[in-house]
């Protein structure tokens, strides 16, 4: 390792240390902070979930200055779980980062251990052999077995979706073509309807959600990931959704006192400013 790297790793380690030593007066009972004494892992878990979603928003908005920042703020979550896991005798940050070094070195024997070449392709099939073997190791510790294990109940619904119907497939539960995902689409469409007209919410929640399913489904079999689909989709509909705003306030009109007609004129007027018909 070159000087200049070492004394990068150094400086990365010394702060990381500085930020263990800073959360670990945050939570000491004597002139700690009351508010991170009170917390505990369920409490702080929401905080981490948003942190890990502020570092995706920077670097869709390709922000370098935001990214820092939000990588630091989930750092924090890091070192905030490892302290009350250390209080709790449990583990501690030393423990975290040597279990994902030994992992990563694990999952990439090319790299680690051979010198063989391997194309990204070969590396992803690799990867989840790796993993398949580890969680079957987990599995035999507990006594079962499901190649669902592992998919975290905590995932966002669409994502997690799509990671089940992945495990399923590789069993060889899937469809074979994409078309029939849309006959499906088509059938649970029409089962939607029949929620509605039966009047049951219960039943239009079961099957909206059936729908859903299906959805991540052909964008799996697409090889599209669903979650960035939507996000990509919740991003348009906002923009479009503010030139409308802005669009009728240039008219004098107030964009909320627009009958739908004249608001789907609107729609319609920026979709075409967007070359879109």
């Amino acid at each position: 390792m070159d000087p200049s790297t070492l004394s990068r790793h150094q400086r990365a380690a010394d702060e990381f240390v500085r930020l263990l030593e800073i959360m670990a007066r945050l939570r000491s009972p004597e002139g700690g902070c009351p508010w991170d004494l009170e917390q505990t892992f369920k409490t702080i878990a929401p905080y981490t979930i948003e942190e890990a979603y502020e570092v995706a928003d920077a670097i869709e908005r390709g922000d370098m200055t935001e990214l820092r920042e939000e990588l630091g703020d989930l750092l924090f979550q890091v070192a905030f779980h490892s302290q009350m896991a250390e209080e709790e005798g449990a583990f501690e940050a030393a423990d975290v980062a040597a279990a994902i070094n030994e992992k990563m070195v694990r999952r990439h024997p090319h790299v680690f251990v051979a010198s063989d070449e391997r194309s990204s392709d070969d590396q992803i099939v690799a990867w989840e052999v790796v993993k398949a073997e580890e969680r079957a190791a987990k599995a035999k510790e507990r006594g079962n077995a499901s190649a669902l294990d592992g998919v975290a109940l905590s995932l966002p619904a669409l994502l997690r979706a799509e990671k089940l119907q992945k495990r399923a497939a590789r069993t060889g539960f899937d469809w074979t073509e994409a078309d029939q995902i849309f006959d499906k689409l088509e059938e649970e469409t029409e089962e939607v309807k029949e929620a509605i007209a039966s009047g049951n919410a219960d039943a239009v929640m079961d099957e909206i959600g059936d729908l859903l399913f299906v959805a991540a489904n052909l964008a799996r079999r697409l090889k599209i990931d669903p979650e960035a689909a939507l996000r990509q989709a919740n991003s348009k509909f906002e923009r479009r959704f503010r030139a409308m705003e802005a669009l009728a306030a240039d008219r004098g009109d107030d964009f909320s006192q627009l009958d739908l007609n004249a608001q789907e004129n609107l729609w319609q007027a920026i979709k075409k400013t967007e070359g879109k018909t």
